[in-house]
């Protein structure tokens, strides 16, 4: 990644980010060197590190602190950011996703109604699918978007040793799924790889995606579907938390009272990816 396109503000992606207090659109604070993005509204500054924008809400906050539900704060650790794309992602497979080659196939099949246009990446972790993404040449700019600071340092050190990628219009930002920093209406796609069952509340994920997509955006996940009944269901929950596996009756469901509209879906044992779409 061309680090200078986060430091100076190349790049349509990056015109597209915004404050995730007011949503409103950051602006360059002071010289160009210094990595910084400023809220004109809220007066509060983001930072570039060199590897990503810090987008999060707690942001340059040295004292107040926050930590996540344990799906989401493991994604925070080292090792797990060192071993994703080293055996742990490929370990999938045994719940029936068909391996990383085969759903970029699926995933770009589904985001045809964006090409040309700006994909977000949400929860990216290490890059995976981001950079097949950005390689399709399919889109104008591609952000990839993660939780975890080591994921996203992981994504940087795959990028150092991937020439092609040295040229291409990617950012990287640190952020929260439940306020995502774009103003509203303003997203092309959004991708989330096997990413919706570690989210803190997938529903307040879901609104923020159908939120930031403009009318006809799409809107590509997969994650993980178990179909049983409805009081084992109930007691699989309850003994192993709310977030895992989902009817896909729920997925539609959710997508749905959240205003996305055109559900489609491809099964494969536990794996499901879906798409939806923002009415146009």
């Amino acid at each position: 990644m061309d680090v200078k396109k986060v430091e100076e503000g190349d790049g349509k992606g990056l015109a597209l980010l915004a404050c995730p207090i007011c949503f409103k659109p950051l602006q360059p604070d002071g010289q160009k060197s210094t990595k910084k993005f400023q809220c004109d509204t809220c007066n509060k500054v983001y930072a570039s590190n060199g590897t990503y924008l810090d987008l999060t809400i707690t942001a340059g906050l040295k004292d107040y602190e926050e930590v996540m539900q344990p799906s989401t704060e493991m994604f925070r650790n080292p090792a797990i950011s060192f071993i994703y794309e080293r055996g742990y992602r490929q370990a999938f497979g045994i719940f029936g996703y068909p391996g990383a080659d085969e759903e970029l196939k699926l995933a770009n099949k589904y985001l045809e109604p964006a090409g040309g246009g700006v994909l977000v990446d949400l929860s990216c972790a290490s890059g995976l699918f981001t950079r097949g993404l950005l390689k399709s040449g399919l889109y104008t700019s591609v952000i990839g978007l993660d939780f975890s600071e080591n994921m996203l340092e992981q994504f940087q050190a795959f990028v150092q040793e991937d020439p092609s990628l040295n040229n291409t219009d990617l950012i990287l930002v640190r952020a929260d799924v439940g306020r995502l920093p774009f103003a509203t209406g303003t997203i092309d796609a959004v991708h989330a790889g096997a990413a919706l069952h570690c989210w803190p509340s997938p529903s307040n994920g879901v609104a923020e995606v159908s939120r930031i997509l403009k009318p006809g955006g799409v809107f590509v996940a997969s994650t993980n579907a178990l179909d049983i009944i409805e009081p084992v269901k109930q007691v699989f929950r309850r003994a192993y938390g709310a977030t895992g596996f989902w009817t896909e009756r729920e997925l539609k469901e959710l997508c749905g009272s959240c205003g996305l509209v055109n559900w489609s879906s491809i099964r494969n044992s536990n794996f499901i990816m879906f798409s939806a779409q923002k009415p146009s």
